[in-house]
């Protein structure tokens, strides 16, 4: 097979949604991911085959995202562009289906990304609303018109909101992550220090330099943002005021322990390594194997990572002592130290995966140490992208050769990949 490589990737600042992307549409955000990325590799927009991007919540206008900021960023209209959605690793399929298209010989250069606006979120007439105003549209005499409108009450004005739960369990995630850290005892002191863990490594991440994958944007009518507002490293004291956010009043989940509403987009760029060479490219790291996985969405919605760490590991014929860097979603504090239980269980190896022993727990100082989606924030279409960015990037600071990259989403299912470092 050829060899991948990811010469480069950016994203832009990820916000609080509500904040100073929220006058924007999402095709904005992915576009301005789109022009980092040429300006930082100055790569010949007619040389990229295709464009890929992936997204969750879409904004009716831009139901292909990824087209519509190509145009916008000035690619050629003659370069294909498709959206993708899996939950929160959408901009990991767009990665791997990236991939296929290069191994199989399809493409050589490929952009990939992902982009989530969750300041604007398309909000719905009821059904009975939307019926009545389809059928008015179709009524040809007034009479019919009449009818119809006769038809009409107040609670058809209802509005439908999306949400943030599962439509096979009708489960929100928090609630589902609450009863996920009851599962495996994991107290709320454990989370809230988890998520303090969080903030405090991203902040002086940030501080040092070291997320060097964050382009400025500057925001239409408002000014240039150039850093991440969602670090903000607290204290225990302060974190334990705060009530229970799903599971009343007992639940240990909380607004310091999750993940927040974030608006972000994310890029990168995926070549065969003979086509980057030849261009001059000088990659970051190679994408090796990776694997998807699926698990019952009630009792194991968030365990994705459990699942898919062994199975990418044996695909690479690797070992967790291999591994140098690893970069882990955090949706909650819950969920992620509830995945360290998990792989480091032969109980739950032997009773829930069919498997002899347990993979193991990564040594937290190995462990998102430059902070992680509890602190720099998650955009649902655009973290894959910021985990792969985050592995290449810290492999090469480390002198490291492995990463690995793992997330959870919606409806189950999981993602793991290896990043192994370009060498120098």
């Amino acid at each position: 097979m050829r060899n991948i490589v990811v010469v480069d990737g950016v994203r832009t600042p990820f916000l609080l949604s509500g904040t100073s992307y929220k006058d924007l549409m999402p095709h904005d955000l992915a576009r301005a991911a789109l022009s980092g990325l040429l300006h930082r590799t100055s790569v010949p927009k007619d040389v990229v085959d295709y464009i890929i991007f992936g997204t969750v919540i879409q904004e009716v206008k831009t139901s292909n995202v990824a087209r519509e900021a190509a145009l916008g960023a000035g690619f050629s209209d003659k370069t294909p562009a498709h959206t993708v959605t899996m939950a929160c690793i959408s901009s990991n399929q767009a990665m791997t289906t990236a991939v296929g298209l290069i191994a199989s010989g399809q493409c050589d250069v490929v952009v990939a990304g992902g982009v989530e606006l969750m300041s604007d979120v398309p909000i719905r007439h009821s059904r009975k609303m939307r019926k009545m105003m389809l059928d008015l549209s179709k009524a040809k005499t007034l009479g019919q018109r009449l009818s119809l409108v006769s038809k009409f009450r107040l609670n058809f004005l209802s509005p439908e909101l999306p949400a943030v739960a599962e439509f096979s369990t009708n489960e929100t995630m928090g609630h589902s992550a609450d009863r996920l850290a009851a599962a495996f005892a994991i107290s709320r002191l454990e989370q809230d220090e988890y998520a303090l863990r969080s903030h405090s490594l991203a902040k002086k991440a940030q501080g040092e330099g070291l997320l060097s994958d964050v382009v400025p944007f500057k925001v239409p009518g408002k000014d240039t943002v150039t850093q991440d507002n969602g670090i903000r490293p607290s204290s225990l004291e302060q974190m334990a005021k705060l009530k229970p956010a799903f599971i009343k009043p007992y639940g240990t989940v909380t607004a310091a322990n999750s993940s927040f509403l974030t608006d972000g987009a994310s890029a990168v760029l995926i070549l065969a390594e003979e086509k980057a060479l030849a261009m001059g490219y000088k990659p970051k790291a190679y994408l090796r194997d990776f694997v998807y996985v699926s698990q019952d969405p009630k009792d194991q919605l968030l365990l994705g990572p459990t699942y898919a760490t062994p199975k990418v590991l044996e695909k690479a014929g690797l070992t967790m002592n291999d591994i140098d860097a690893f970069e882990f979603h955090e949706a909650f504090s819950g969920q992620i130290l509830a995945n360290l239980k998990a792989m480091d269980s032969d109980w739950f190896a032997q009773n829930y995966m069919g498997r002899k022993t347990k993979v193991g727990s990564p040594p937290l100082e190995k462990f998102n140490i430059w902070g992680g989606s509890l602190s720099l924030g998650h955009p649902f279409g655009a973290t894959g992208c910021r985990l792969v960015m985050a592995t290449a990037n810290r492999l090469q600071k480390e002198g490291g050769q492995y990463g690995l990259v793992a997330a959870c989403a919606a409806g189950g299912q999981g993602h793991a990949m290896i990043v192994e470092a370009y060498p120098k």
